[in-house]
C-alpha cells in the first residue's frame, strides 16, 4: 500500500505508518513536504484547514508528478480553545483515499496555560515551550508533549492516534460514512 504524507517530519510519518499497520499490510509511506497555507501557529479552525490544505497541495504535486497513491494523508498541530473555552494543542489528521473520500480525526490534547498564549500566537509553541523550559528544540523529534508528560506520552503517539481516528470511516466500509 502506497501511503503519499505530507511532510519530512520523521515522527510525524512514524505515527501515521503505526496507525495504518494496525489495518494493512505492507504499508509504505513516502514523505514530501508541503505547505499549509495557513499562520505557522495555527489555531481553531486554521488547524484543519491546515491539514487540508495539505493534503490537497500533496494531491496536486503527485498528480503534477505523475505519482499514485492509495492514501494521501497529512497531520497539524496547534491550539483550540473552541471546546471547553480553555486553550488545548491537539493534532489534526486527514486521509483522503484515491477515489476522493475524505476523512479527518483529531488526537488527545493537553491545556496551554493562558499566560503563554499571546506569545504561542506571535511565534509557535515550540519556540515558547524552548525558552520556558531552557531547551532547544523540544518540538522536534519526540515533540514538547515528551518533556510534559515525563516521557509518557511523545508526538508519535498523539500523530498515530490522530491518524487511528482518522482511520475509522475507511476501516469501517458504508456502516461509517
Amino acid at each position: 500500500m502506497k501511503i503519499l504524507m505530507a511532510t519530512k517530519n520523521p515522527g510525524k510519518i512514524q505515527g501515521a505508518k503505526e496507525a495504518f499497520e494496525k489495518y494493512f499490510e505492507d504499508v509504505q509511506i513516502e514523505g514530501i513536504p508541503t505547505e499549509s497555507d495557513v499562520s505557522n501557529q495555527p489555531f481553531n479552525e486554521e488547524i484543519f484547514e491546515g491539514a487540508k490544505n495539505r493534503v490537497k497541495n500533496l494531491k496536486e504535486y503527485a498528480k503534477k508528478n505523475n505519482i499514485q497513491a492509495d492514501f494521501y494523508i497529512a497531520s497539524e498541530a496547534g491550539i483550540q480553545n473552541l471546546l471547553c473555552n480553555e486553550w488545548i494543542e491537539i493534532n489534526v489528521a486527514v486521509i483522503e483515499d484515491k477515489q476522493g473520500f475524505q476523512s479527518v480525526g483529531t488526537s488527545q490534547g493537553f491545556q496551554i496555560p493562558d499566560k503563554y498564549i499571546k506569545e504561542i500566537k506571535e511565534t509557535e509553541l515550540g519556540i515558547v515551550m524552548d525558552k520556558i523550559f531552557s531547551k532547544d528544540n523540544l518540538g522536534k523529534g519526540k515533540g514538547g508533549i515528551s518533556f510534559l508528560t515525563h516521557g509518557e506520552v511523545t508526538r508519535i503517539d498523539l500523530t498515530r492516534n490522530a491518524f487511528i481516528m482518522a482511520l475509522t470511516p475507511h476501516i469501517n466500509g458504508e456502516v461509517w460514512r
